[in-house]
């Protein structure tokens, strides 16, 4: 009889409301996991590699031949190390279930700082993971988008709750920085908290505020929490440096230049556009409601709406701190309307809870359904033949051409997982190791300017590997000297008649 009663408490549990959160993260979920794979994904899958089986964490540059031995501010060292553990242990599906795992940890910080019902915080949400599905891929960077929302997440409990875990902060920051150097989006929330708070005293004498406003005695604990967060950012192999390294990379020009995450955005393809319609929906929202704009939301919207706009990388972080507010404001509005119509909550039927889970088991089923494919190790092979040399990568593994390598930007990371410690890479995702001077020389090679035969010289390029249909290839092809060995539809490989012979 007891367990009959426990049977049926547990199928009554899931009411309308509980399987249409359910619905949303396993949702969620679903949608993060994809191919994990990117351009960088694999030289910190070998960074991580050496990393554990040296028994140290790499500090000077092992996988170029143009910097080799040079300092290497290896900012990321931990978050590689666990990226290569899930690789090595579980294939591309230990990848591709991290992603999900840390998309989704992130959207649930972002849901218990929401308001509304859940149907209004299901679409805000679906709303924000497509607006940052842009970032989503295998690297440290994702890990950063989650330390964002448990910081925004943190700050919320202070204001909005009165709960104090400040304290949480300063280790927060200590592991950041040493899983990857976006730990600075946690000091702009920090800020942008701190400027709100004083705004709101500062129109409060005006008009009163219609949400909390955190008193100067608590501005003063977040702005000594976060001085004290700076300082022990120094607990890290890069100690001090870490204090100014954001600024050094972001001070690159060529980031902005020819790299995509680092330029603006461009919002003609589909897929960037939810950014947008977050945006204008987020103020949109505000403008129409009857609640005033608390002045900490309204720092965060447009300090990480800037931020975005400068550069696409920053489009993640933006949806997580413009959800909840969002949230905030589209409840307002709606208040009178579902207030006026609410009606007494109704315990479900014993055959609407089975419906209920029914309806959980297929959409877990779909779920599994569409994420088994990414996970596949022959699916994911499948597609890197389609943008990455892997049969240039294996005639080079098999004929041994000598001299040093020149290679395309964007394959340096896959050549460095797949041929070093054979050949070390020309140029590979490291930016902030190859400086704004040698990334200029190697674009200008890779569009055969007139100097690249200089660059050569230089750096003694015995072969190149590039896509089939570059400028530097039909180049190669008009001038003597250098003799095609190997082509595909992605790239093809030169070397100098001298070698070949």
């Amino acid at each position: 009889m007891k367990q009959a009663t426990k049977l049926r408490k547990l199928v009554l549990w899931l009411t309308t409301q509980q399987l249409a959160t359910g619905i949303l993260f396993v949702g969620l979920f679903a949608m993060a996991v994809r191919v994990p794979t990117g351009a960088d994904t694999w030289w910190h899958l070998q960074a991580g590699r050496v990393t554990l089986e040296r028994g140290q964490i790499l500090q000077t540059d092992l996988f170029s031949h143009t910097r080799y031995g040079s300092h290497w501010v290896n900012h990321s060292w931990l978050s590689q190390v666990i990226l290569y553990w899930l690789f090595d242990q579980f294939a591309y599906a230990g990848l591709g279930l991290w992603m999900g795992l840390v998309v989704t940890t992130a959207f649930a910080f972002v849901y218990l700082q929401m308001e509304g019902n859940v149907f209004v915080r299901s679409f805000i949400l679906v709303l924000a993971a497509a607006t940052s599905a842009v970032i989503w891929t295998a690297r440290p960077q994702l890990l950063s988008f989650l330390l964002t929302a448990v910081v925004a997440y943190v700050l919320y409990l202070f204001k909005w709750r009165g709960i104090n875990r400040l304290w949480i902060l300063p280790p927060l920051f200590v592991l950041w920085v040493n899983l990857h150097a976006g730990y600075a989006l946690g000091f702009m929330v920090l800020v942008a908290f701190v400027g709100g708070e004083i705004f709101n005293h500062l129109v409060g004498f005006i008009a009163p505020a219609d949400d909390p406003v955190i008193d100067w005695r608590g501005i003063a604990w977040i702005v000594g929490i976060a001085l004290l967060s700076a300082l022990l950012l120094v607990i890290n192999p890069n100690t001090t440096r870490m204090w100014t390294y954001y600024l050094e990379t972001v001070r690159i020009d060529v980031l902005q230049d020819v790299i995509q995450e680092w330029s603006s955005p461009d919002f003609h393809p589909l897929h960037t556009q939810p950014f947008i319609w977050l945006l204008l929906a987020t103020l949109g929202a505000a403008g129409l409601s009857d609640r005033r704009i608390d002045g900490t939301d309204l720092a965060l919207v447009t300090g990480f709406a800037y931020a975005a706009l400068l550069a696409g990388r920053n489009v993640g972080p933006f949806a997580l701190v413009a959800a909840p507010v969002l949230g905030r404001h589209v409840t307002a509005i709606g208040s009178n309307l579902w207030q006026n119509k609410r009606r007494p909550r109704r315990r479900a039927t014993a055959a609407q809870a089975a419906m209920n889970w029914v309806l959980l088991t297929v959409v877990v089923g779909l779920a599994v359904v569409k994420i088994y494919q990414p996970l596949r190790p022959s699916f994911n092979r499948a597609l890197q033949r389609e943008s990455l040399p892997l049969g240039a990568a294996e005639w080079i593994e098999r004929h041994e051409p000598e001299g040093n390598m020149f290679n395309h930007y964007n394959w340096g990371g896959y050549l460095i997982w797949e041929l070093w410690p054979d050949y070390r890479v020309f140029v590979d995702g490291r930016t902030d190791l190859f400086g704004d001077d040698f990334l200029r020389q190697y674009l200008k090679a890779q569009v055969a300017r007139p100097s690249y035969e200089t660059t050569f010289e230089e750096y003694g390029v015995g072969f190149v590997l590039i896509p089939s249909a570059s400028t530097l290839s039909s180049q190669l092809a008009c001038e003597g000297g250098w003799t095609q060995v190997y082509d595909d539809e992605v790239a093809t490989v030169w070397i100098r008649e001298d070698a070949a012979e």
